[in-house]
């Protein structure tokens, strides 16, 4: 009797290999999504910074470097017997800056130059105090009397020369476009914080050109940025039919927003009684020439322009109100970094699948 053949199922066998090696896959990039996670979690902690920040003191109060506990802003008598001078760092329109020295700590004392200018000196120190937050520079203590206030010191200065501080030997490790985008995040986490104050709405007036807004921010020596100048500070009430002015000249340029430009052509001469009133979104118009200026031309940053550039032709709407918050663009500026770092820890992933 003819013995019938044992037939193999070899076909499936092919079939079954690749099964398994796509769960495997699968499971290889679940994992890494989790360790994503944990490590996104723990960069926002680190780089980003929290909203809690546990520096900071009670109203009134002050703790800087590896000092535990919290001391009272320094009075007038405080300043003059315990702050020296040692040279003088900047000069603006409202006030000339010292590098001094309190407890053989650094710090900068702040004092009006101009009498005809003590009200806007007064308002940013009112905003300096009302403020205190980690978007804000520290207050250590003030005279009002005197017309003196002292922050604390911040070696690497103004946003200003943060490419000349990126090529340092000692800060190149820094010059990456992750890193340069974390600085555009702490940006405009400022923005959304002074348009969501406590106060209010407030609007970043001294920021007529891309130099002088730089001019208004810290670059802080773990690479933050802090806002340091509220001398111009606006707010905006709408509920009350309230909106601003940023100063009362005529505003000239692409950089500053439509609306803050004369409405009524050459041939009409300036009036500023005449000039309309706007609102907070001129911040907003601004955000993609800041945030070009962080991003530099470093490897991967024409990637992150790319991914940036829907949100950005948002900001730049003609139409204050068709422009997105300072919310949404932070929102997406932190998906775009979200992203951008998943796709250079899993490099290839899309394509084995």
């Amino acid at each position: 009797m003819e013995k019938k053949p044992h037939f193999i199922r070899r076909e499936f066998l092919p079939r079954e290999v690749p099964s398994i090696s796509l769960a495997l896959l699968l499971a290889v990039v679940l994992l890494l999504n989790a360790l994503l996670y944990l490590y996104l979690n723990k960069f926002y902690t680190s780089l980003g910074r929290v909203e809690t920040d546990p520096s900071l003191c009670p109203f009134g109060h002050f703790k800087f470097g590896a000092v535990k506990n919290c001391s009272p802003w320094l009075s007038c008598e405080a300043l003059n017997r315990e702050v020296r001078k040692l040279k003088c760092v900047g000069e603006g329109a409202v006030k000339k800056v010292f590098l001094s020295e309190w407890k053989e700590k650094k710090v900068v004392l702040s004092q009006l130059t101009n009498s005809e200018l003590k009200e806007d000196f007064l308002h940013g120190l009112k905003m300096l105090k009302a403020l205190q937050s980690k978007h804000v520079v520290r207050l250590l203590g003030y005279c009002e009397q005197q017309f003196t206030i002292l922050t604390e010191y911040h070696p690497l200065g103004s946003l200003r020369g943060l490419n000349e501080t990126l090529h340092i030997p000692k800060y190149k490790a820094m010059n990456t476009w992750h890193r340069r985008l974390m600085l555009a995040i702490d940006y405009v986490s400022i923005i959304r914080f002074l348009h969501n104050s406590p106060l209010g709405t407030l609007v970043m007036c001294d920021s007529n050109d891309l130099d002088k807004v730089l001019s208004q921010y810290l670059l802080t020596s773990d690479f933050h940025v802090l806002v340091n100048d509220l001398d111009a500070l606006p707010l905006v009430n709408r509920s009350a039919g309230r909106l601003v002015k940023c100063g009362h000249r005529e505003l000239r340029g692409e950089f500053v927003a439509p609306e803050q430009r004369w409405p009524y052509g050459e041939d009409v001469p300036f009036e500023d009684d005449l000039m309309p009133p706007y609102d907070e979104k001129t911040d907003i118009w601004k955000i993609p020439d800041v945030s070009n200026f962080f991003l530099g031309h470093v490897e991967g940053s024409d990637i992150v322009r790319l991914h940036l550039f829907d949100i950005h032709a948002a900001c730049k709407k003609k139409d204050p109100a068709e422009r997105p918050s300072a919310q949404e663009v932070l929102d997406t500026y932190r998906k775009v970094l979200t992203l951008l770092i998943r796709e250079a820890a899993m490099p290839g992933t899309r394509e084995m699948l």
